[in-house]
């Protein structure tokens, strides 16, 4: 782990911005996410969470409020994009935290205060953005109950495929097509085939599904041919956020063979829009997944004791369906799952060294997908496909409505917490899609 514990950890640390010291805040001064958004002017810029604020970075800067601050982290902050500031070193990224968090913290003086108050927008009244420009888009399958619970449904003598406990399975996946948080979600068309028909048909998915998933920014890169050692790997990641990679059931069931998934995922994937960096998730990282006795131990190139000691992140995952009926009788969202990031089969350091292994270039920005997160419990699988059993058996909703995959109107909204004796509790905040039709 490259990230030690440090004063921006301090569970007693307050900030001048009132809203970030009330108990169960989201963005309190130990998380300060970073993100795209565009106030009341309409100009996007860079921009940190704190309490139900944003704070205008390079207005900070240009505020002289930063200073002494290196030009690179000026220029990278001047962009109205994240990439710059990614392509830097974690050096870099740890001392604009560090200088962040002293311009809002309680102590600072009430000079420094005032001006920088004035660079404050609320975050309700903001337009959030993506936070870069996503280059290339990859979707890992870490989740091994997710793969277990799938695998039940179509090979029941044998869920895992063999290569699965040797290689963090992933595809390609489409970068144009990767949303922010708000935006509605347009039910796909495409070719379906039932089991009783002759030839497919072309039509509207009737399958529609969501699922739980973490991404991990990429930062600066590796030169094409370069693979990462696994013990650097961490250097090049920037920060994570919250994922919904939608899912065309029916699509995809008649499509995936022989090369995998295609039209059913590439019509849209959603991001949050906020990206919290590795530095600030020191404080909850743990073990990698415990393997069961029997279970390959992982290659040479994939294995570090570090990475085996810290290299997972305990991040609490919840989903919560909304259908336009609840909403009409203005009933609460229903808990369709809750479940950790700590079922990961892979840790974020393995995906990246295996990522570039074979000398694939990681550019900032660069979108890693962690692949569907499912626990052991039933209440805990990360899609509809395995809450339902493909649709045979419904999820009973509060107000007596059934569910077996998404209907127009439908509206998903992903959380994660980060929870650990002794610190503050920081969030990935939400990732929320509606679907239309």
């Amino acid at each position: 782990m490259i990230y030690k514990l440090n004063e921006t950890h301090d569970p007693k640390a307050k900030s001048w911005v009132q809203s970030a010291n009330v108990e169960g805040a989201p963005f309190p001064i130990q998380n300060l996410p970073f993100g795209v958004y565009q106030p009341s002017d309409g100009r996007s810029r860079i921009g940190v969470a704190i309490g139900d604020r944003i704070l205008d970075v390079y207005g900070a800067i240009e505020a002289k409020l930063l200073d002494p601050i290196p030009d690179e982290i000026r220029k990278a902050c001047q962009s109205s994009l994240l990439n710059h500031l990614m392509s830097l070193s974690p050096k870099h990224w740890s001392e604009l935290r560090s200088r962040l968090f002293h311009l809002l913290h309680e102590s600072a003086s009430p000079q420094f205060q005032e001006r920088c108050a004035a660079l404050l927008s609320e975050q309700k009244t903001a337009t959030m953005e993506l936070p870069c420009h996503i280059g290339d888009y990859t979707d890992f399958y870490a989740g091994i109950y997710h793969a277990m619970n799938v695998g039940s449904l179509f090979r029941p003598e044998n869920p895992l495929l063999p290569n699965y406990k040797w290689i963090p399975i992933a595809y390609h996946g489409r970068s144009s097509s990767i949303v922010v948080s708000g935006m509605p979600i347009a039910r796909p068309s495409g070719q379906t085939k039932s089991a009783d028909s002759d030839s497919p048909t072309f039509g509207p998915s009737k399958r529609l599904d969501y699922e739980l998933e973490l991404g991990f920014y990429v930062g600066h890169g590796n030169a094409i041919g370069a693979p990462i050692p696994i013990e650097r790997a961490e250097e090049h990641i920037f920060g994570m956020s919250l994922l919904n990679d939608w899912s065309a059931r029916d699509i995809q069931t008649w499509e995936y063979q022989p090369l995998g998934p295609f039209l059913a995922k590439s019509f849209a994937t959603t991001a949050s829009p906020w990206i919290v960096t590795m530095e600030a998730l020191a404080p909850f990282r743990h073990a990698a997944f415990s393997r069961p006795s029997g279970d390959p131990a992982p290659l040479p190139y994939l294995f570090s004791e570090d990475d085996q000691k810290n290299g997972a992140i305990n991040i609490a995952l919840e989903v919560s369906l909304s259908t336009q009926e609840m909403r009409k009788e203005e009933s609460a969202p229903f808990i369709t799952c809750r479940t950790s990031s700590k079922h990961l089969y892979w840790t974020p350091a393995q995906c990246v060294t295996h990522h570039a292994s074979n000398g694939c270039n990681l550019r900032p920005g660069d979108l890693l997908g962690s692949g569907t997160i499912s626990g052991p419990g039933k209440d805990e699988t990360g899609s509809l496909l395995e809450k339902t059993r493909q649709g045979s058996s419904p999820l009973e909703l509060p107000n007596a409505q059934r569910c077996t995959f998404l209907e127009d109107g439908d509206e998903v909204t992903i959380g994660g917490w980060c929870r650990s004796d002794g610190y503050v509790p920081i969030s990935l905040g939400e990732c929320t899609g509606k679907v239309t039709g």
